[in-house]
């Protein structure tokens, strides 16, 4: 049996209600268009996040700072988030939704293009969050996997793209992401799945170096 829309709803209204924070964040994205992930997402990412208490964790994509406020909230004492978005005007309103969160310690931000940044890091990212531009996603892996920690997780949004990639449409974005899809679950230095939470999360272990 697979799920359906009943089950999700379901699952909304048996988890606990978002923090008043998390609730006007998701509200100003739905109404404003701007790209956030799912709630589910969100929940999975925190998890995670909890479960794998890593002190480096790299997004890319931030927006206004809904899933870096989900993982910020789940990191261990002396962890940090560094974001990665060139809209300033996002990423200045991110922080001050984290300023009333009472995360802001947590979080770095840099307003450069990804891809430009991801190559000055120093190695060792041990989690990392890809939701940005969609023809970029082979791109910001590619230059990911030497960055990772071994055994570190690399999670990634929007990859099964409301059903868009498997009813076979065909546009830039939807193309980059069959693609992706192709890279990441037959990428040797991972270990990968796609769970079909929110619009679809990638998820992949590091292999360790042989």
């Amino acid at each position: 049996m697979s799920f359906t829309d009943r089950d999700v709803d379901y699952l909304d209204q048996v988890h606990a209600p978002v923090d008043a924070v998390l609730a006007e964040m998701l509200a100003a994205g739905r109404k404003e268009g701007i790209p956030i992930v799912s709630p589910a997402s969100g929940r999975l990412l925190r998890v995670l996040v909890l479960a794998l208490a890593p002190k480096r964790v790299l997004e890319i994509g931030t927006a206004i700072g809904f899933s870096t406020l989900w993982m910020a909230s789940a990191l261990p004492a002396g962890g940090r988030i560094d974001t990665i978005d060139p809209d300033r005007a996002r990423t200045d309103r991110a922080r001050r939704y984290w300023l009333r969160a009472g995360v802001t310690d947590r979080v770095r931000v840099t307003n450069e293009p990804a891809l430009r940044v991801i190559p000055r890091l120093a190695p060792g990212i041990e989690f990392a969050f890809i939701d940005a531009l969609k023809p970029e996603y082979t791109a910001y892996l590619e230059a990911l996997l030497p960055k990772m920690a071994p055994g570190g997780v690399i999670t990634v949004d929007n990859v099964l793209w409301s059903g868009r990639i498997a009813a076979g449409e065909h546009d830039e974005d939807t193309d980059a992401l069959r693609a992706f899809d192709q890279r990441f679950l037959h990428e040797e230095q991972l270990e990968a799945t796609i769970v079909p939470v929110g619009d679809g999360l990638g998820i992949g272990v590091v292999r360790p170096h042989a």
